[in-house]
């Protein structure tokens, strides 16, 4: 009996020192890959179980972000009966639909089901990220930063930098082989139909009443109660000015909306920063859902220079196009929120940052006008936001032209115009073979504030033309750069950039792929 009891006490002993043998090993492999990241403190505390491998440390690490995500908008949904007047509520209204869309990217990122690329996370991720600033910032820009939002103090951001860190995404596959626009893969055929201009709409819109309805509100409406699965969905817009704000939903996913032309089929609105809205929710039009087109139609915002960001369109749209658009504002125009977007053979006109947000967005064959901006004020192309260095995310404008507006050209002399600044830390943005008219800047780029960013920016031009894009004056900065090898500036084409030939080829917009 008691040789038995040595035994069991030995087997027992031996037992709880492999446990903690394997625990102290499981403990250094966490310590290890949390090493790798930007927040490692909060890494190990949120890693809470055992894996295997590699790839299984980096599934942790993400849903780590997303559980601590979760958690985050259960306790910004309690804070509501917090919030002391409209701005508060306004600015809380904004976390709550941006906290929820980040749930569902990270939960798209985790999704065993969901077959996607390393590419195809970190942009979700990216976006992830970007919804969480986005929801401190609209307390910060209506002044209401000393209450609700200091409650909202939570880990969420800090641990997807950590996923940013560990999945890091490579470039996409190598270049294919292009006719006409399209990959070669495209059967004549299909091509056709692609470039056909007779697309069959689903519902119309007309303002007298000739079609299904008067606005496109009410299509919006009735397009979200028809299942449909992954089919696009066409909305014609006939010729008019439709004084509406329309926002188009994260689950209504592949909708078209078709115009009679950027001159003919206007959408405006007048929301502002100065009118009480943030620049979230100033949007003339906002869209989220996937696959979302649109082709001949302006979206406008009328609010002026005089009431601060005053959006015409926001897009968070995952692979969304605009196709012959017009984007009409002042200060904050286009705001190219989150997700990979395309714009090809736009016009977009503005003072202030007109071109700005986190997306990974690239502008092809647009036109861009600098307008007359207030007394005082300096007119700034972009304000790309990229908070992290390992999202994937930037501003791309290529074979394009950036000029004056007529009423700018009256009195260029007395404004200066530059090509971009750094609204935030790791701003990212570059012109490609694109002519610069002479409204722009010798310096071609205004510092935010002080040297706040100047290091750690990453602005480029490559190969640009006219009167305005000579390098000679240009900035100092160690995050500029005069990009001289074509290898380097491909990275910022369609096909690198946003993975165009992924996706693109299936919306029949044709686009150059590379240089």
């Amino acid at each position: 009996m008691a040789t038995m009891r040595t035994t069991l006490t030995v087997s027992l002993f031996l037992a709880f020192i492999s446990f903690f043998s394997f625990l102290s090993s499981t403990t250094a492999d966490i310590n290890s890959w949390c090493t790798k990241t930007p927040y490692p403190e909060a890494c190990k505390s949120s890693m809470t179980t055992t894996a295997k491998g590699n790839s299984d440390y980096k599934k942790m690490i993400i849903k780590a972000a997303m559980d601590q995500t979760i958690l985050a908008q259960t306790q910004t949904a309690s804070l509501g009966s917090s919030c002391r007047n409209e701005k508060e509520k306004t600015a809380w209204a904004d976390c709550m639909e941006l906290y929820e869309n980040s749930v569902l990217q990270l939960n798209s990122t985790v999704d065993p089901y969901n077959n996607c690329t390393d590419f195809d996370k970190q942009t979700w991720l990216s976006t992830a990220l970007t919804n969480l600033d986005t929801c401190r910032a609209g307390f910060i820009e209506l002044n209401v930063s000393d209450h609700v939002l200091p409650l909202m103090s939570n880990e969420a951001s800090k641990l997807i930098s950590n996923s940013l860190a560990v999945n890091k995404a490579g470039e996409p596959q190598e270049e294919q082989t292009y006719q006409n626009g399209y990959p070669t893969w495209v059967s004549p055929g299909v091509r056709k139909l692609l470039q056909s201009k007779s697309i069959k709409a689903n519902l119309t819109v007309a303002q007298d009443g000739s079609g299904n309805y008067r606005n496109i509100t009410a299509a919006l409406d009735a397009a979200a109660k028809i299942k449909r699965g992954s089919k696009r969905f066409v909305i014609y817009v006939r010729e008019g000015v439709y004084e509406e704000n329309l926002d188009i939903g994260k689950r209504l996913k592949h909708v078209t909306l078709i115009g009679d032309g950027l001159r003919y089929t206007i959408i405006t609105g007048n929301r502002s920063v100065a009118g009480g809205s943030t620049t979230f929710r100033s949007a003339t039009v906002a869209v989220t859902g996937e696959g979302f087109i649109a082709k001949g139609i302006t979206f406008r915002n009328t609010a002026g220079p005089q009431n601060s960001q005053a959006v015409a369109l926001r897009s968070g749209a995952d692979k969304s196009v605009f196709h012959r658009c017009g984007f009409e504002g002042y200060q904050d125009t286009l705001y190219a929120h989150s997700q990979r977007q395309f714009y090809k053979e736009c016009y977009i006109y503005g003072t202030v940052d007109f071109i700005f947000g986190n997306g990974a967005v690239v502008l092809q064959n647009c036109m861009i006008y600098a307008r007359k901006p207030i007394t005082g004020q300096s007119n700034t192309v972009t304000a790309q936001g990229r908070t992290d260095p390992n999202q994937n995310t930037g501003i791309s404008i290529h074979d394009s032209r950036v000029m004056a507006s007529p009423e700018l050209v009256q009195v260029q002399s007395s404004v200066q115009t530059y090509l971009g600044r750094p609204w935030k830390e790791y701003s990212r943005t570059v012109y490609l073979q694109t002519y610069m008219d002479s409204l722009i800047d010798p310096a071609g780029w205004l510092a935010w504030n002080g040297t706040f960013a100047l290091n750690t920016l990453y602005y480029g031009e490559y190969k640009n033309s006219g009167p305005g894009s000579s390098t000679s004056g240009r900035v100092n900065w160690s995050g500029y750069h005069i990009i001289k090898n074509a290898s380097v500036a491909t990275k910022f084409t369609v096909g690198k950039f946003i993975n165009g030939n992924s996706w693109l080829p299936a919306t029949g917009i044709r686009y150059t792929s590379g240089l």
